[in-house]
């Protein structure tokens, strides 16, 4: 009987393109080794994947590799994220100016081609298919500057190649994720709860999530796993409604006057304690200017101190008693753009580097994602990453926020952001980490039946179910719908998976083991008008 799944090897690039910060140098391939100026571009076949390597004594911003593959033209294409998704993810047709980051898929009649590098790679790393071959860019700059390695061998990336034959187009994603990570990290039960941000935005205090409390209790009345109640962005010391949203991390504010207290009657109450942190943005005067990036004075974590800095921070909020600990804005705070707004190509920013110019990017964002990680296990706290680049982040938290915000105020925009990042993240759930599609935002604003599906197939799907629910806004019939589906969600036995996402960006067709749901996304009168212009349901608070 054939195999479903072969791995193949794209071998030797029949182009090496090295650009360094005095020029770029275009050098035939088909050799295990390439020299372009003092860079060296090494291939080498390390069993299940080809490992590239880079050595130079120039300040080295990219290194681009092209192989002639045809990929004929009629395939369809299904590609990654730079790190959450924007409602833009889907399968397409060949599109040579595309950018596909980290891994991409091209459904051919007869089988799936899958090309991808493992996760943690030490370079940013995105591929482009067109009519003559298929190209991948190492992008291994510092900030915007080219890396200084000073002879030191960087393994860039290890790129990993797959085929499938009679199997599906999605079981195929999930076993090519697999592939990518052999060493997720994954909470030892299933995480739900609660979090009000989608219904406070920001604007509460000690007792409002003490109520929140008592409501999410009610809401899973029975069940043997107990759900977290999440401290989201209002409880830190220099929080600012709608103005500043950063540290210092060192205590609560006067609506928080206790958070270690409140931690402990979060224990108390029956739910595990969650909060939320944005590690980077901090105007503790006390920080010195050389551990912040030059462009925008968030903390650096290429500096040492900085590092050791955001690691008293994680520690401390252990310390108090939390075992979730969900980090956001890391990207934006890195780099000055969001997903949506990348090509990190992009040299339009005057030119900066991070403090340790030795490193890359990625090298650098790896470095924050493990302190955070080590830094937690004293507690053995969950993390959650927000706004963070999943392929780096992949055997380094527990969950990752796939998609940019839901929201409790306009369906549209939860339509658009979650449905899509569920369907098209979901083959990384359980196998990169456990995906986070965001909440259910529910005081009023949108109508219950469309809440309710998107209750319903998150709880379905197997995925974490976080609830926004205000105290009240919930009639008793509503209340014993989503009563139920959190039973299901504190457990996660099943998981249906989109059957219809080659031909939609928001799958309606959901099942598993021939059961099927269909779900009805859209309003009788089509889209809301103002949806793209609330881009953002919520002011963003940014440097």
């Amino acid at each position: 009987m054939q195999e479903k799944y072969l791995e193949f090897k794209l071998g030797a690039p029949d182009y090496v393109t090295v650009e360094t910060e005095e020029e770029r140098l275009v050098c035939q391939g088909g050799r295990s080794a390439v020299t372009a100026g003092s860079t060296t571009v090494e291939f080498e076949d390390a069993g299940g994947h080809e490992d590239i390597f880079v050595t130079s004594e120039d300040a080295v911003k990219c290194v681009k590799l092209r192989w002639n593959y045809k990929i004929p033209k009629s395939a369809r294409f299904f590609g990654d994220a730079w790190e959450r998704t924007y409602g833009d993810m889907e399968w397409h047709g060949m599109s040579g100016n595309r950018y596909l980051p980290w891994y991409f898929l091209a459904k051919l009649s007869e089988k799936i081609l899958c090309f991808g590098v493992k996760v943690r790679p030490s370079a940013m790393c995105y591929w482009q298919a067109d009519t003559k071959g298929i190209t991948l860019f190492l992008d291994v700059r510092c900030g915007n500057a080219g890396v200084q390695l000073k002879g030191r061998k960087l393994r860039a990336a290890q790129i990993v190649c797959m085929e499938s034959q009679n199997a599906g187009s999605f079981e195929t994603a999930q076993e090519f994720c697999r592939r990518m990570c052999t060493d997720p990290i994954f909470p030892e039960f299933p995480v739900y709860g609660s979090n009000n941000w989608y219904y406070a935005y920001g604007d509460s205090s000690e007792e409002e999530i003490l109520s929140d409390t008592d409501y999410i209790l009610k809401q899973t009345e029975g069940v043997k796993n107990p759900p977290f109640m999440v401290i989201d962005d209002c409880w830190q010391e220099h929080h600012r409604l709608d103005e500043y949203n950063g540290g210092p991390w060192t205590k609560g504010n006067s609506k928080f006057p206790d958070m270690k207290g409140l931690a402990q009657k979060l224990v108390e109450k029956g739910v595990r304690p969650g909060i939320w942190v944005r590690l980077l943005l901090n105007e503790d005067e006390a920080i010195p200017d050389e551990w912040r990036i030059s462009y925008n004075d968030c903390l650096d974590p290429s500096h040492p101190d900085a590092l050791a800095y955001i690691r008293k921070d994680i520690e401390r909020i252990c310390d108090w008693g939390f075992t979730l600990i969900k980090h956001d804005f890391s990207t934006f705070d890195l780099f000055g753009k969001w997903g949506f707004e990348a090509n990190l190509r992009d040299n339009t920013m005057e030119k900066w580097h991070f403090y340790d110019q030795g490193k890359t990017s990625a090298e650098i964002v790896k470095m924050l994602y493990q302190e955070v990680y080590d830094a937690s296990r004293s507690n053995n706290a969950i993390i959650i990453g927000c706004n963070t680049i999943g392929h780096l982040g992949a055997g380094l938290m527990h969950l990752n926020r796939t998609g940019d915000d839901t929201s409790g105020r306009i369906w549209e925009r939860t339509k658009r952001m979650g449905v899509n990042t569920l369907a098209f993240r979901l083959p990384q759930h359980n196998t990169f980490y456990h995906i986070d599609a965001d909440c259910v935002g529910i005081f009023g604003k949108i109508p219950w039946d469309k809440n309710l599906q998107w209750a319903d197939l998150l709880a379905k799907s197997g995925t974490p179910l976080f609830v926004s629910a205000m105290p009240g806004a919930l009639n008793p019939e509503e209340f014993e719908e989503l009563h139920q589906i959190m039973l299901i969600a504190s457990e996660q036995k099943e998981h249906f998976v989109p059957l219809d996402w080659e031909e939609t960006d928001c799958p309606e067709i959901w099942g598993e083991n021939g059961e099927t749901v269909t779900y009805d996304w859209y309003d009788d009168e089509g889209p809301t008008m103002d949806a793209t212009v609330e881009y953002y349901n919520a002011k963003v608070v940014v440097p």
